[in-house]
């Protein structure tokens, strides 16, 4: 499906974060058909779009990723806006903050004012990691530790396939089952949320965690992009200005089984009509 296709979904913006471009977990391929289905006047890239820290280990950039990268930039050369805010993973990207390369703005965050007038602070969130900021080594051990999983779930979703079962994430589960990973996840919610009080914001906008989400914490809007690695999350916001959160194979799910309805809709006539 092309972008100029009538199939094409047309938003106001689109946020996107967490794609760790250069890895082997990179759900590349379904980013690009996402791409390639979601079209936006504005493009929030928010952080960790390309991972510096693996491509730094070990270099791996399949085409895929490369089609990523192009796709992003035609849409830039068709009219889109595209904004860059660096993560801790493409942090190499800080050095240039301020600067415009190709029609791309790179910037530490950003208040983005919505079409019903709500203000969001968008910003990737690392900051108020306390691991990243004041223990980087702990953060490599457990972007590590993180690594592994996502090979463990690979082999284990080849198997899962096979006997016709679904997707099931080992280090989502894991994450969100560990007292201390639930305790950092709400906390990191309460600093972001704090802080963009604090700038006068209604809401945030942010990555970083891995864990896409939408609610609503002591009276301002609390929003996460998820990531394209496991659970291949977007947030996109409508021109009335409403925010949603896509889980992208979910929205795949619903367009296979409603274009099986209709095949099936369609066989049907047919048959009754001889009848």
């Amino acid at each position: 499906m092309g972008e100029d296709t009538e199939k094409t979904i047309r938003v106001r913006t689109l946020f996107l974060s967490d794609m760790h471009l250069g890895t082997k977990g990179c759900q590349a391929g379904l980013l690009l058909e996402f791409l390639r289905d979601y079209d936006a006047d504005e493009i929030y890239l928010v952080g960790d779009i390309v991972d510096g820290w693996q491509l730094k280990s070990g270099w791996f950039w399949p085409q895929s990723h490369n089609d990523v990268v192009q796709k992003l930039l035609r849409k830039v050369r068709k009219g889109s806006t595209l904004i860059y805010i660096p993560g801790n993973h493409d942090e190499f990207l800080r050095d240039y903050l301020g600067m415009t390369f190709g029609g791309i703005e790179v910037v530490d965050d950003r208040i983005h004012v919505a079409a019903d007038g709500k203000r969001y602070l968008v910003i990737h969130g690392d900051q108020f990691d306390m691991v990243v900021r004041h223990a980087k080594w702990i953060a490599f051990l457990g972007d590590g530790a993180y690594t592994f999983a996502l090979f463990i779930n690979t082999h284990l979703n080849t198997i899962r396939r096979r006997l016709g079962l679904a997707y099931w994430s080992l280090s989502a589960w894991a994450k969100l089952k560990v007292k201390n990973a639930v305790n950092f996840i709400g906390k990191f919610e309460e600093l972001l949320s704090a802080e963009a009080k604090r700038v006068g914001a209604d809401g945030v906008i942010c990555g970083h965690i891995h864990h896409a989400a939408h609610r609503q914490i002591a009276g301002l809007t609390y929003l996460n992009t998820g990531d394209w690695v496991e659970s291949c999350t977007a947030i996109v916001e409508h021109y009335d200005g409403t925010m949603e959160v896509l889980h992208y194979p979910s929205v795949l799910r619903a367009r296979a089984a409603a274009e099986e309805a209709e095949r099936s809709a369609v066989a049907v006539g047919p048959a009754r009509a001889v009848a």
